[in-house]
């Protein structure tokens, strides 16, 4: 008996195992690459000047334009490139403020000048304070107390020291100084000299017509006066470099203006100079110091520069005999010692 029945072959078809999750490594990889770009670039930033980053900035946002004086070529065989005259690879990156920044940056430098001023306003007080001390202790300042005066103007401390009429400071016409005129700004010297202050010193005088030769007057006699005092101030001791002005004003700023002859007008004023005045008189505007804008007073005339004399301290006698060597506005010769 034949079996019909067909005959099925089954055929597996067997795929050899190859290697499982490989491709996880590659992604892996790439982003270990791109944490470490990362991490680079974060540190770049840390590491990187305003500057640096400025430029940096710059050349992302037109990377044209920022490169534009070096070769026009992408792959350059020629060697280095040669940038343009007036240009550079690397300018300098210019700093651009808001307007909001500029006026942060004037609030700020006013208050910085704020501060400035009243400091030193704080220290020209303290001086006042130490001069009129000085003026109460020492037995030959207060017999002249009285013919003294100190005050804060916007320009300074200023220091008046006037004719009494019994006592002038000068000889009558001359620009002689007396004995104890002489120890008044003797004794304020060093007082004065310890702030780092300049000085402006100017003479006044009164009304009165200066009788005498042609040619001189007032304007001389108190610009010698101012100058006789200065000298006085140098002998004692002061830096002349710390002089800002020396100055006469005639009777043009009469501090009695009822009483055009009265002696106070006939007065030396020593300013303790604030910061703003002195740029001001050293900027040439010859109305910085004193005296006030409402004086109308003419141009000064120049003093006139003594020849130089000695920085130490010098003995009484042979410091005023130094010192006088103007009388009646005509410059005297010292004469060989004996």
């Amino acid at each position: 008996m034949e079996n019909n029945q067909p005959i099925i072959v089954k055929r597996v078809k067997k795929v050899a195992g190859g290697h499982h999750g490989g491709a996880w490594k590659i992604a892996f990889a790439d982003f270990a690459t791109a944490m470490m770009a990362f991490f680079l670039v974060m540190w770049l930033m840390t590491v990187a000047t305003p500057e640096q980053k400025k430029l940096i900035s710059g050349y992302f946002q037109d990377p044209v334009g920022f490169s534009e004086s070096a070769s026009p070529y992408v792959i350059d065989l020629g060697g280095t490139p040669t940038p343009a005259p007036d240009r550079t690879l690397n300018p300098e990156p210019q700093d651009e403020k808001s307007p909001a920044e500029d006026a942060q940056a004037d609030v700020d430098k006013l208050q910085a000048e704020s501060i400035a001023e009243e400091v030193e306003r704080e220290r020209l007080e303290l001086l006042l304070q130490e001069l009129q001390n000085k003026v109460e202790e020492n037995p030959q300042l207060q017999n002249f107390k009285d013919q003294i005066l100190f005050e804060i103007t916007q320009d300074g401390l200023r220091i008046q020291i006037m004719d009494a009429e019994n006592r002038p400071m000068f000889a009558s016409g001359s620009a002689r100084l007396q004995p104890y005129f002489e120890d008044i700004l003797l004794a304020m010297t060093d007082t004065i000299a310890a702030v780092p202050n300049k000085i402006s010193v100017s003479g006044h005088t009164d009304a009165a017509p200066f009788v005498g030769r042609g040619g001189y007057g007032n304007w001389e006699l108190s610009s010698d006066r101012a100058n006789a005092a200065r000298r006085v101030l140098i002998a004692g001791g002061y830096d002349d470099e710390q002089v800002a002005r020396v100055v006469g004003y005639a009777s043009s700023a009469l501090f009695d203006r009822e009483k055009p002859l009265n002696p106070v007008n006939r007065r030396i004023d020593i300013v303790v100079l604030t910061k703003k005045a002195q740029r001001a008189i050293e900027g040439g505007q010859s109305d910085a110091a004193e005296p006030p804008a409402d004086a109308g007073s003419p141009p000064a005339v120049p003093a006139i520069a003594p020849p130089a004399t000695p920085a130490e301290p010098l003995p009484g006698g042979q410091l005023r005999e130094r010192l006088n060597i103007f009388e009646e506005g005509v410059l005297q010769f010292d004469q060989p010692a004996e």
